[in-house]
């Protein structure tokens, strides 16, 4: 069964969180004083896939369209004792975890690892993964899912970092066209977007999909 195309014309505005205070601890600058709720489980890691909410008010469409609670994602970098989540918002950046977990609905989250994490994210994969993210930290948000490196939208960065990297992929793109509209919700925020010209033949990745990944284990939920 088709899934709705929304989920390519809105996920952008879903991960799309402009103003948030974040850390740019990977690019070596001081992070900024946040507040939010403190993560409760001591287990994360570097590496690990993040899942939420958002409260946008595209959040609802996103949900209906790729028939999922998760809206949007992010992957944890740890830097000395504290946690960021590199995210794909306006611009592309690291936010501080606790921040990130208290913008999503009910501060409610869900972690997620890749199986054979401790033969890949050693610490010379950690490296290489914080050296791939850095080329992507500023990008603009990508409101129409595009597939190039010109602009990113939140589980593409996720995907591309882990594909250049390890050459490991956390889910399987889709095509535009392969998904359908009929939510009226839906259908409005993809006229948004697109107009009457939606790219079917563009790549695409959700959070859903990678939530969905069979090379996943979930870590903690909350």
């Amino acid at each position: 069964m088709k899934r709705y195309i929304i989920a390519i014309g809105i996920l952008a505005t879903g991960c799309n969180t402009a103003g948030v205070e974040s850390a740019d601890k990977i690019s070596g600058q001081p992070a900024h004083q946040e507040t939010g709720r403190a993560p409760v489980n001591k287990d994360i890691q570097t590496g690990d896939l993040i899942f939420h909410t958002s409260r946008s008010d595209q959040s609802r469409a996103i949900q209906i369209a790729t028939n999922s609670r998760y809206s949007h994602m992010g992957i944890i970098f740890q830097e000395g004792a504290e946690y960021f989540v590199y995210e794909a918002v306006q611009p592309v950046k690291l936010t501080r975890l606790s921040n990130w977990i208290a913008r999503g609905e009910n501060g409610k989250y869900v972690v997620k690892r890749l199986k054979n994490s401790d033969a890949v994210l050693t610490e010379a994969g950690i490296a290489k993964m914080k050296s791939t993210g850095r080329k992507y930290l500023g990008k603009a948000y990508d409101l129409k899912f595009e597939w190039s490196d010109d602009k990113m939208y939140c589980s593409e960065l996720v995907w591309k970092i882990y594909k250049e990297t390890f050459n490991i992929e956390i889910g399987k793109p889709e095509r535009m066209g392969n998904f359908d509209l009929s939510d009226e919700t839906v259908r409005k925020k993809a006229r948004e977007r697109y107009g009457d010209h939606i790219p079917e033949d563009e790549p695409v990745i959700t959070p859903d999909a990678m939530f969905r990944a069979e090379n996943l284990i979930t870590i903690t939920e909350h």
